[in-house]
């Protein structure tokens, strides 16, 4: 059954940075696009971003574009996602996600 790992949150100032990580197993990693999603408190699931089966290809949300990078290590099976110049309003649980499945996500809050 597919498993998903997220971990590296924590608690940033504003400006700061974080870098995410998804360790999956259960499927063929490198067989699937993958997605990082976003829930905020009282918010509906936000899309974040997606990245191609090889890497090459990526897609961001316009409220991160310029600020978070997408990336995948095949041969780690492992998603990552680097959060830059954080904002107060990137405070949210983080998730990776394929076909719906997501794990437990990792808590991204922004304060100063």
């Amino acid at each position: 059954s597919v498993q998903l790992a997220e971990s590296g949150g924590g608690l940033v100032r504003p400006g700061g940075s974080l870098r995410l990580s998804c360790a999956a197993s259960g499927f063929t990693f490198s067989a699937y696009a993958m997605q990082w999603v976003r829930q905020a408190p009282g918010k509906g699931l936000e899309w974040i971003s997606t990245i191609s089966r090889s890497g090459v290809i990526t897609d961001y949300a316009d409220s991160v574009k310029g600020r978070f990078t997408i990336s995948r290590d095949n041969t780690k099976n492992t998603l990552y996602l680097q959060l830059n110049s954080l904002k107060t309003d990137d405070t949210a649980m983080y998730y990776c996600q394929i076909s719906g499945a997501r794990g437990q996500g990792t808590q991204v809050t922004v304060s100063s």
